[in-house]
């Protein structure tokens, strides 16, 4: 179970510093651009690392893991940029 969050927790991170980064730094009217440029490094970012594992079994469920959460974390970033923002 160790290798399968060691897949999978390194995209989550990927995806909330690229959402804080993106949220700081970013103008406002090109947020959501930026985020689009975030969410496509933790699609390769995630398919990059289950390559890596070299497992085949589990792959679907790392995969979607990784790439759900990351979805959920920058809802949730786009959530405080637009209140907060």
């Amino acid at each position: 179970m160790r290798w399968q969050a060691a897949s999978v927790i390194p995209v989550w991170l990927i995806a909330l510093a690229g959402s804080i980064v993106t949220g700081v730094v970013s103008p406002r009217e090109e947020y959501f651009t930026w985020l689009g440029v975030v969410a496509a490094a933790a699609v390769i970012a995630t398919f990059a690392l289950q390559l890596a594992t070299r497992r085949p079994e589990g792959f679907v469920m790392r995969a979607m893991a990784s790439i759900g959460v990351s979805v959920v974390i920058l809802a949730g970033a786009t959530g405080v940029t637009l209140l907060f923002g």
